[in-house]
């Protein structure tokens, strides 16, 4: 058989019998039945608010290189384009980082769902195109129509407005995060980078410098576009505009190049990119090579193919926020670069080292010292080129990125659930789950039958994630197994800090002798590597210690006492007798509880059976059968009763007589190992022996017909219930996952 452990917890009442073979037909009814609900889980998701079709350089930039420096440096990644996003998709990542997203409702619902569970979000920007008081400088923007402008300022509006509702920003430059401080609390620059494919291409451009000198060379086919073969004394001066927005640059600098031109014949212009031709200009269009907008991977052979690159740019806040991609792109190539003396040129170029600054009245003179000298263009090339190489590849300069990752989701937890069907040990993790939200961890459920995207317990949301170990790529601080078919996935999973096995009972004998998951459970007692045990029951730390050698960590096991009302019982009346457990597990003793009931004498006593699986067998005698009752109204239901019978012989923690006392009513019981740690024979409950049923029915009369038992069981309650409560547990439960000194637990 080839059978997964971790498939099996669904159907726990049919393994315990079934054959082999009906356990696969079982499984593969499930499979088809269980709604698909998996989505990766990530370090940190993109929400794309920019369409690469319409400018995709900010995308490649922002999103995708960004995405190549942390995939190099351990983060993984997702992206989703920003019309496309759910509130849902808060659950698929650690962090979200949104590149320049124009404000949607789905947007905000995702952001603010991602934040209330404790998840950061930036906003990512490479330009001023936040605010209208910036937008509104570009002459571009100053050109359009009274309708397009409208058109235009409203996103910029929505950019800002998206904005707002992130914890921090990411951004380019120095200039740029100055501004963007005045709006979000926290900015971190993480320049632009060039990606490793984008270097590849550039070192298949440094080719054609030498090809080019003695025959044409086509750059792209589509648009095609062919250089000639460079002539004798020929200079080429190359102006890559990027956008319509730069006209008023190269405006700025149109007088040098005219007069460059004048001075030189052999100075030839190639101009790519949309710009429209100054009429200055038109003396010298016999020496103009205009190339469309280039696909970015034909974009450096352009620029290889002309010796001096030139990046003007107007002296305005809008400008001064802009990145340095020019001159790094030039410098991958080994074309120096004459930029204005401003922003990002000035952060980045080594003046005369890596490339020239200039200022408006310098243009001229730099641009007739790299015309006239060879040897100066070719080794401030050069230097440049081992800087950039060295200083601007997503390659080399990822870990601050991934470092800022880290930091702000260094509190991750995952708790592994085998399904969404919530049962009492689960319940247990969700509490310490949702301590460790409550102390500041992100908290996710994996589950390995998810039937649902979301689980709310005490107040907190968690969300549920399907288990598959290739969907699953985040890393997690502390990841914890909750039942044994779980240990699986922690034990192979290697990005989990730290690991923990939550051990609530000893699972091997939750199947009958023979059944071929018993070996399988009983292995998980005795992992060696890296796993630390934790469990809830002082009978769990003994047999763990004694039979596996396994030092567990103990939590008190607690519960809600503000849900089980109490209420004085004077046994007048009919008497009501809750009996509780699933029927199918023979272990819970349902069916000797009922043995006992039937043999009570019901013109005085009322029987209700509570059972969230199990259902009701015939030949039980019960008044009221209460299934699949939700947890919040069990409570209602000890309430009413007087007296709890429950016969298990195996139990982890025993919840049924502590919820009974907090309520005032009183138990009948077996000792077990999940119960004797707090239950103690005639101080706070009876004890019958296993199948001594006349015995029981014995108690259950005395409870009713003796007030002075009653009341001495019924003076150890309080004692009993108070260390129970879980706001004394708490800090408990923060040390044994080694999260006490984060932050106080909140109320």
């Amino acid at each position: 058989m080839n059978i997964k452990p971790r498939l099996v917890m669904l159907g726990k009442r049919v393994i315990r019998k079934a054959h082999p073979e009906k356990l696969k037909s079982f499984l593969k009814t499930a499979e088809r039945t269980i709604p698909d609900v998996a989505n990766a889980m990530v370090d940190v998701c993109f929400i794309n608010g920019c369409d690469p079709t319409i400018v995709p350089h900010p995308v490649r930039y922002r999103v995708t290189h960004q995405r190549e420096q942390l995939e190099a440096n351990g983060i993984s990644t997702s992206e989703i384009f920003y019309t496309e996003v759910r509130e849902d998709d808060a659950r698929c990542a650690n962090m979200f980082i949104v590149f320049r997203c124009p404000h949607l409702d789905n947007v905000e619902k995702c952001i603010k769902r991602a934040q209330e569970l404790g998840k950061p979000v930036f906003f990512d920007i490479d330009d001023l195109v936040i605010d209208t008081s910036y937008t509104d400088q570009l002459p571009y923007v100053m050109g359009l129509n009274a309708a397009g402008k409208k058109l235009y300022d409203d996103g910029v509006i929505r950019m800002g407005k998206t904005l707002k509702l992130c914890d921090g920003a990411i951004t380019t430059t120095a200039a740029l995060a100055d501004e963007l401080k005045k709006y979000v609390p926290e900015v971190v620059i993480n320049r632009n980078t060039a990606s490793d494919e984008m270097w590849h291409y550039s070192r298949e451009a440094l080719k054609l410098k030498e090809k080019n000198r003695t025959e044409d060379v086509i750059i792209s086919t589509s648009p095609k576009v062919k250089v000639p073969k460079r002539c004798d004394g020929e200079i080429r001066i190359g102006y890559f505009s990027g956008s319509i927005t730069h006209n008023a640059d190269f405006a700025m600098v149109m007088p040098a190049i005219i007069s460059v031109m004048e001075a030189h014949p052999g100075v030839v212009l190639y101009i790519a990119g949309p710009l429209d031709l100054p009429d200055a200009l038109s003396g010298f269009r016999d020496r103009i090579r205009a190339v469309p907008f280039l696909d970015w991977r034909a974009l450096p052979s352009l620029i290889s193919l002309v010796d001096i690159n030139i990046a003007p740019l107007e002296d305005t806040v809008f400008n001064r926020a802009k990145s340095e991609n020019k001159w790094v792109e030039a410098a991958l190539v080994k074309t120096v670069t004459a930029a204005s003396d401003m922003g990002a040129f000035a952060e980045m170029i080594k003046d005369g080292v890596t490339g020239f600054l200039c200022r408006d009245d310098a243009w001229e003179s730099c641009l007739e010292k790299l015309v006239t000298d060879e040897d100066l263009r070719n080794k401030t090339a050069e230097a440049a080129s081992a800087f950039a190489q060295e200083n601007c590849t997503t390659i080399a300069t990822g870990n601050a990125l991934a470092d800022l990752v880290r930091e702000k989701t260094r509190h991750t937890a995952v708790f592994v659930f085998p399904s969404t069907e919530i049962s009492g040990g689960l319940m247990v993790a969700q509490k310490h789950a949702a301590v460790l939200r409550r102390a500041g961890y992100q908290v996710t459920i994996l589950a390995d039958y998810p039937t649902k995207l979301w689980l709310e317990y005490d107040g907190v949301l968690f969300p549920v994630i399907k288990w598959h170990q290739e969907e699953v790529r985040a890393l997690f601080e502390k990841a914890v197994a909750t039942m044994w078919v779980t240990v699986e996935f922690i034990e192979n999973y290697g990005r989990a800090r730290e690991k923990y096995y939550l051990v609530q009972g000893f699972e091997t004998d939750f199947y009958e002798q023979g059944i071929f998951l018993r070996p399988q459970a009983n292995r998980t007692y005795s992992l060696v590597d890296g796993i630390r045990y934790v469990t809830i029951s002082r009978w769990c730390q003994g047999w763990l210690k004694e039979r596996f050698h396994k030092d567990a960590a103990f939590i008190h096991n607690g519960f809600h006492s503000e849900l089980f009302p109490k209420r004085k019982r004077d046994m007048s009346g009919k008497i009501l007798l809750l009996i509780e457990g699933d029927s199918e597990v023979p272990y819970k003793g349902v069916d000797e509880s009922f043995r006992i009931a039937n043999k009570l004498d019901r013109e005085r006593f009322e029987v209700w059976y509570l059972s969230y699986n199990g259902k009701a067998k015939s030949w039980y005698k019960a008044d009221k059968v209460l299934h699949r009752v939700p947890y919040s109204e069990v409570g209602k239901i000890y309430e009413q009763c007087d007296i709890l019978l429950k016969s298990s012989t195996l139990e982890s923690f025993s919840y049924p007589p502590l919820e009974m006392m907090a309520t005032g009513g009183f138990s009948v019981l077996l000792a077990n190992g999940g119960n004797v740690e707090y239950l103690e024979n005639g101080k706070n409950c009876l004890f019958y022996e296993q199948g001594n049923t006349d015995d029981a029915v014995r108690l259950i009369n005395s409870l009713a017909d003796d007030p002075a038992l009653r009341e001495k069981l019924e003076s150890n309650f309080e004692q009993t219930v108070r260390v129970r409560v879980w706001k004394a547990i708490e800090p408990e439960i923060l040390a044994a996952y080694g999260a006490e000194n984060l932050c106080d637990v909140n109320d």
